[in-house]
This record gives C-alpha cells, structure tokens and sequence, in this order.
C-alpha cells in the first residue's frame, strides 16, 4: 500500500505535484471531460490554494490538500464523492475520506457551541479555538459498528430504506454514550433484526466520510432468534447461502470486503 505521511504544515520545497482535493457543497472537483478518476496536479492547473487550504500531508511524496470553493471554477466538474471514491485506489480513498471529513469539521465549526464567537484555527494542532472562552473543537469522528451474521453457511443480509435497489449488506449502527463497540453490537443486531448473536471476532475499520464516520466491523455468529426487521430502519433482512448472495455493497468499502473474506472464510472452513 502506498505511503501516506500525514502533516499538519507542509514542509519545503514543495512537491513539484500535489494532489488537491477540492469541495463545492460537499461535491469532489474534477477536472471536466474526464473520468471520475482524480490526478495529481502541477500547481498551475489546480484551483488556487486559500487561506483556508488545509494540508493534510504527503502520499508518496507527493503533497495532499483539501480546500473549499464557494463557485465552479472553469474547466471544472463537481461529482459525488462516493461515485469519485469508487475509481480511486485504497490509498488516495483514506486521503480522500480524511480531506472531506476535514471540509466538513471546519464548515460546521466557524462558531463556538458555546458560546456563538467565531472561532480561529490553531496553528499547533488539527483544532478550531474560541478566542472568547477559549472552546476547543476538533474534527469529530462518530464511531459505528458493523456486525456480518453467519449461521452455518449462511449470511444475514439486509437492506436500509436509503439503499440502492437490490443491494443487501451487513447491520450496522452507532456507538452510543457509555458503550464498548462489543455491546453496541449486540444491542444493535437485537434491535434491528431480533437475534441474539455471540463469538464476535474483530475483522477491520475503515475512514467513512459520510460524513465523519469510523466503521468498526465484526463478525458475529447467530445463536437465536428469528429474524424481525426494525421498522422505519430495516426495509428487508433474510438469510443468505454464501453460493447465492444478493447484490452487495463494492470492495472500495469494509462492507464489501467484510461479506466477500467472510464468504471466503466459510468456504475454507476457517469460520465454522
């Protein structure tokens, strides 16, 4: 994988490229007539660096930033960036999901919470400060766990209200205030389909900037209980065999590899 050097002040000289991720209301920037693949940039074809330019590092030596535009520049296309995300290779994805979750946190937090002062950037550190009661916010980050449901040779697939016709996934939800991630599981796999599950086994995490997410995902193996989708959260949950799987989310994110390593698992007997 490649290497990513993460930095809060760019050090000189500059890379003779960078890449620059670009955001106008939450959209990605590219350049027009392309595919939705983002390049390194020479610095005279990208947006103009702003004041408010954040660096975030380098990714093999080349430097990263992320930056907001209030208007489309020339030459330039605004795409979702789940739809970028899905061309771009596991390492330029984890600068990405760390460029937009940084657009977002300074968006939201230009006021203090406390006390309504527009706050300033730290210059020591990732941080928003209140010059007036000295509030300090920093990027936020809401943890949530995954939970794939194996039973036999068998997955337990569902399908949230806002997902793309015929996709199915693994259960997943946020932690709340007081919980360990192993309990959220278990609480949230109650909840949402009414079974009761054991033996989790930690597999991965993953950055997920929709919109400050971090994905913490399991397996977990049925014990009992029949399956009763939670209404107004759960459109559809069934069994699957692991030869006759639905639809399921793509590789670029941990529910993708989840299901299909788990599949693998199963297969070779290592999950029994």
């Amino acid at each position: 994988m490649a290497r990513f050097e993460a930095a809060l002040v760019a050090s000189a000289p500059a890379s003779p490229l960078r890449w620059q991720f670009t955001f106008l209301a939450g959209k990605l920037l590219l350049p027009e007539g392309e595919t939705l693949q983002l390049q390194p940039l020479a610095a005279a074809a990208a947006p103009l660096l702003s004041a408010d330019a954040h660096y975030l590092g380098r990714l093999e030596g080349v430097d990263c930033w992320a930056l907001s535009v209030s208007e489309l520049p020339p030459g330039w296309q605004a795409v979702s960036l789940r739809a970028a995300m899905l061309a771009m290779p596991e390492a330029l994805l984890a600068v990405a999901a760390r460029a937009a979750q940084l657009i977002e946190w300074d968006r939201a937090h230009r006021f203090c919470g406390v006390c309504g002062t527009p706050t300033l950037r730290k210059a020591d550190e990732r941080c928003r400060i209140c010059p007036a009661c000295q509030h300090l916010a920093y990027p936020r980050l809401s943890p949530a766990m995954m939970a794939l449901v194996w039973r036999g040779r068998e997955l337990l697939l569902a399908r949230s209200p806002g997902f793309a016709p015929g996709i199915y996934s693994a259960l997943a939800g946020f932690v709340e205030a007081g919980e360990s991630l192993e309990q959220c599981v278990l609480r949230e796999v109650a909840e949402e389909v009414g079974v009761q599950v054991g033996r989790l086994q930690y597999y991965g995490s993953q950055s997920w900037p929709f919109p400050h997410s971090l994905m913490v995902a399991y397996t977990a193996q049925w014990q009992a209980g029949e399956i009763v989708p939670q209404a107004g959260e759960i459109e559809d949950a069934q069994w699957f065999d692991i030869d006759a799987l639905p639809a399921i989310p793509p590789r670029f994110s941990i529910a993708g590899h989840l299901i299909r390593d788990t599949v693998a698992r199963l297969k070779s007997g290592e999950l029994a």
